[in-house]
């Protein structure tokens, strides 16, 4: 079973990748709708313009064990996030927005780079903010030998439409599900609509990709190639959220 992206003719990339690099001149990539024009790298919440910055990426061995295999999942750290958790524990990136500014090609070259590590697969950590950046170097890596499937490693803050272009090129969405009021997302991730934006993107995943699959890649080792792998923090007093979460993902 390989990638999802294989069953497109890279045209149709770039073509996504065009459509969702316009939407930077009026930017509405993610729900906080800032409307900045980042082609000329002017920025506002997520402190990102024209190109994507990268903090680190390397095979990571901390992920959930159908991520990481043995080999380690293949995963690029976006600088900067579009949410302001206050309980963030990588402050250094998504918050000081720490990194390297890289072009397309650089990008498609990092994604290569952990292939050959061996990486069972590519991981985009925190991508909300550059999925435009993300679809312009897909292309550019495909070309250039990328056969690893796609791990959209998200707050779940995320628009409809770049969900919409990112249809039938991921393989596995991994949405963290934070909060579920709006009292405590506006108090903890400074984003008061989390809840109903979190919400409708997982209705979005599922309806794209369906539940998590998992494949015996050696004996003694599943490893994900399709579907959503949800998580959620416990958070100390809030254990309705907790609660009203879990009740919605059997529900849905």
């Amino acid at each position: 079973m390989g990638p999802r992206y294989r069953d497109f003719d890279v045209t149709e990339i770039r073509r996504r990748a065009a459509l969702a690099v316009e939407s930077l001149r009026e930017c509405r990539v993610c729900p906080r709708d800032c409307r900045v024009n980042r082609l000329e790298d002017e920025a506002r919440v997520c402190a990102t313009g024209r190109h994507a910055k990268l903090s680190t990426w390397f095979p990571h061995f901390g992920e959930e064990d159908c991520l990481r295999g043995r080999r380690g999942s293949g995963t690029l750290f976006f600088a900067s996030c579009n949410l302001k958790c206050v309980f963030c524990q990588n402050h250094d990136t998504s918050q000081a927005g720490h990194g390297r500014v890289l072009s397309p090609q650089a990008l498609a070259a990092a994604m290569l780079e952990l292939q050959s590590k061996g990486c069972h697969n590519i991981n985009f950590v925190t991508p909300e903010h550059v999925v435009p950046q993300l679809l312009e170097a897909l292309p550019i890596a495909i070309e250039r030998g990328l056969t690893l499937p796609l791990i959209y490693n998200t707050s779940a803050y995320d628009s409809l439409e770049s969900l919409a272009w990112l249809d039938g090129l991921v393989d596995v969405y991994m949405p963290d599900f934070k909060l579920w009021s709006s009292e405590a997302s506006k108090r903890y991730l400074k984003a008061k609509d989390y809840p109903q934006v979190a919400r409708r993107a997982l209705v979005e995943m599922q309806r794209q990709v369906g539940s998590l699959e998992l494949v015996e890649a050696a004996p003694g080792l599943e490893l994900a190639v399709s579907g959503v792998l949800v998580r959620h923090l416990v958070m100390p007093g809030l254990l309705d959220e907790t609660r009203a979460i879990l009740e919605f993902l059997a529900r849905e």
